[in-house]
């Protein structure tokens, strides 16, 4: 199964790697669905209401008390996985990295072509003038966030539920994964929609799936490896900084 996903990386050159929430888990970052994941905590409501388009705009004080407390997550580093796909990137093997991460790791770790399905907790905006706000500005706010210039809500550029996928980052991410020889995905059990759909434009020779609990892609996949993907990408792929 090694020396398959080794042979697998050697012949390809133009790899897409599609990643979820496991991807950050071994950053310390919190996995929504895990058994210890914010679904399995106890709220005044369930995360998947708090985080709505619906609650921010109807309950903004309980949505950003939430928000500071559980997706905004402090000294978070790149882990093994974050590094060695970014490496692959710079030898001309990987050309994208599509996430439905929010934590801006990828980058953090030297990846240039990230396709952000559901934005990033790193950029914020006024929702009246505009004005760009980074995530500390969140984190260290008290109630709703308000802008300094015009007193707007200050939003995370996040992806709420019941809001839809930025066209540009969309359109970016299935042309990606359109045009890759190889399709890697990794830490997701593929089971959030539209985002998950992406992976059926996918038209190329290797369908490689790493993660710790089956996916619906299994079946169509050329190889399975039900490991933490950090420590396949670290020890199986030979990762050397």
């Amino acid at each position: 199964m090694v020396q398959a996903l080794e042979d697998i990386l050697a012949k390809s050159s133009s790899i897409v790697f599609f990643g979820g929430a496991g991807v950050s888990t071994e950053s310390g970052i919190p996995d929504f669905r895990s058994v210890d994941g914010l679904y399995h905590q106890k709220y005044a409501y369930p995360p998947e209401t708090i985080l709505s388009h619906t609650f921010w705009e109807e309950h903004p004080e309980e949505f950003y008390r939430f928000y500071r407390d559980k997706l905004i997550v402090k000294g978070a580093k790149p882990n093994a996985a974050h590094l060695r796909l970014a490496k692959l990137e710079r030898e001309g093997k990987l050309k994208a990295v599509v996430t439905q991460n929010i934590d801006g790791l990828h980058q953090a770790a030297g990846s240039k072509t990230v396709y952000e399905l559901h934005g990033s907790t790193l950029r914020n905006y006024c929702t009246r003038c505009g004005k760009f706000y980074d995530v500390d500005f969140i984190a260290n706010s008290t109630g709703v966030p308000r802008c300094t210039e015009c007193g707007g809500i200050v939003k995370p550029d996040v992806v709420l539920y019941e809001e839809g996928l930025d066209e540009e980052v969309l359109s970016g991410a299935v042309n990606a994964i359109r045009h890759a020889d190889t399709l890697i995905i990794g830490g997701t059990s593929l089971v959030v929609y539209p985002a998950a759909g992406l992976i059926r434009y996918f038209r190329g020779d290797h369908l490689v799936v790493i993660n710790m609990q089956p996916t619906g892609a299994d079946a169509e996949a050329d190889l399975c490896i039900a490991k933490p993907i950090g420590q396949v990408l670290s020890e199986d792929v030979k990762l050397d900084q």
